[in-house]
């Protein structure tokens, strides 16, 4: 099939955006949305999953934590990829990817081919969200036309977090499958688009073609084993030697990681970022951010559903309030900043959810719906402030005063962290969730208690990131680099 130039000035008189370059904007933010998406609409199924194919919650959370560590851990790798064998290839790629394991997901019975497919699904998501916001930055011009494209980019990743929990409420009731295979044809008929609006990539330059598939690999493999060794501890102790095993070789392909990083010519990961100030308290500030609100969601999915008799719909909307203030004021986060400077704004933004998880941690026990929905509802509209201030923000504060030319490194680098945070954050909620399971017949306030250490650790992540973000008042004001790169599951995809 033959392809479209890119759109020109002549395509777009008077600075209007042509009916071409309205087709691309479109169908990359739609794929923005499903990707944005694809990271929520397992928060609410999550215990249905486990109840059908018989899972544990320490095993349950990897529906989870696959997809966060498929965007994270490979999203250094991807960048290389894409730069390397090109924008459009790639992303076409990943939409057929994408695509499958959608559907593979769907049908399977099999818990490690579900949590497969949840991995290769972010893999894709860490391909194509970020690539998507390269291709409308070269298809549109500079100036008004840019701005309006990568705002509607924006709003789409925003609000998909908010559409996969509501998707998911309603969808789960049929069948929790439905989660995983309704992306399925959306995204091949965003294909099919694709084909006709993605504009041919540049010659590539000449020079080493190095991918670095060993750090890649490395990387992943860490992660993976922590998370592993993380959610072993309670079904077999930190003796056993899966336990033992797992962190173990998290530790040495860790460490091996970090060794090659420094000694190859062309690292994903250039340490020399992570020593920059304001880029080490974003990435801290992000990952705390990010993990204790995944967690809080993995949390109260469970205790709506399973203690106090909730539907899926009815846990989607009590989670929804804290998602839906950024997807309305998404916009409107770059004028926050320009007036109040970042680290301010991540201070401020800080506080909220750790009020929240405070709050929460003082759920009664007994006395009827209505006593719960006023704990939930105040600790998720604390969560939501959090975010309307400091979404924008961290993004911005991880690359302001590098060099341009580091920018893109950089958010890559934040984004990983994001991710990696919610990973870690989720396997260690899962492993207490399941460590405190009360016995059959326990009384209703022994099962809350049974929730108190997964609490206390989620409050423990928003109080770092508090005193991370703390650490940065005082300090001189960088210069904004610019408006922050959508992400997404982001979103919160994580939200970040």
């Amino acid at each position: 099939m033959k392809t479209l130039p890119p759109p020109t000035a002549a395509t777009a008189p008077d600075g209007r955006m042509s009916r071409r370059q309205w087709g691309l904007l479109l169908v990359l933010a739609g794929n923005m949305l499903i990707d944005a998406l694809e990271v929520s609409v397992a928060v609410v199924a999550v215990p249905s999953i486990g109840d059908d194919l018989g899972l544990a919650r320490s095993s349950a959370q990897w529906v989870m934590t696959g997809f966060a560590l498929g965007f994270g851990a490979l999203m250094l790798f991807g960048t290389r990829a894409v730069a390397l064998a090109g924008r459009r290839r790639m992303y076409l790629l990943a939409l057929l990817g994408f695509a499958a394991a959608s559907l593979l997901g769907a049908v399977t019975g099999e818990p490690a081919v579900l949590i497969a497919t949840r991995f290769v699904k972010g893999f894709c998501a860490a391909l194509t969200a970020p690539t998507g916001l390269a291709i409308l930055s070269t298809a549109m011009r500079a100036g008004p036309e840019r701005d309006r494209a990568i705002s509607v980019y924006t709003l789409f990743g925003a609000g998909g977090f908010t559409a996969g929990l509501l998707l998911s409420g309603a969808l789960t009731p049929l069948s929790w499958r439905w989660t995983f295979a309704f992306p399925a044809p959306a995204v091949l008929l965003l294909f099919a688009l694709c084909l006709k609006l993605i504009p041919a990539d540049e010659a590539p330059a000449d020079g080493d073609r190095h991918y670095d598939t060993a750090g890649a690999v490395t990387l992943a493999g860490g992660l993976l084993a922590l998370v592993y060794g993380i959610t072993a501890l309670p079904g077999h102790g930190a003796g056993d030697p899966r336990t033992l095993g797992a962190l173990v070789l998290a530790a040495a392909l860790l460490a091996w990681f970090a060794r090659h990083e420094r000694r190859t010519p062309r690292p994903l990961l250039r340490t020399e970022l992570l020593a920059h100030p304001a880029m080490l308290r974003s990435a801290v500030g992000a990952a705390t951010l990010n993990g204790s609100y995944l967690g809080l969601l993995f949390l109260v999915s469970y205790q709506t559903q399973t203690l106090w008799g909730w539907s899926p719909w009815q846990t989607a909307l009590a989670i929804v309030p804290a998602s839906a203030p950024l997807a309305v004021t998404a916009l409107l986060s770059g004028r926050m900043v320009a007036r109040c400077g970042a680290p301010r704004l991540i201070a401020f933004g800080a506080l909220p959810p750790l009020l929240g998880y405070v709050l929460y941690l003082r759920l009664p026990a007994g006395g009827g719906s209505l006593v719960h929905v006023t704990a939930v509802l105040p600790t998720m509209l604390l969560v939501g402030a959090g975010f309307v201030l400091s979404f924008a923000a961290l993004n911005m504060q991880a690359v302001s005063g590098l060099p341009a030319a580091e920018r893109g490194e950089a958010s890559g680098v934040y984004q990983t962290a994001v991710q990696l945070g919610a990973a870690v954050m989720l396997a260690g909620v899962a492993a207490l969730l399941t460590a405190y399971q009360p016995q059959p017949g326990a009384t209703e306030e022994q099962v809350l208690a049974g929730y108190r250490p997964a609490l206390e650790l989620i409050t423990a992540a928003g109080a770092l990131g508090l005193l991370t973000a703390l650490t940065g008042l005082g300090r001189p004001r960088p210069r904004t680099a610019g408006p922050a790169a959508p992400h997404l599951t982001t979103v919160p995809k994580g939200k970040p």
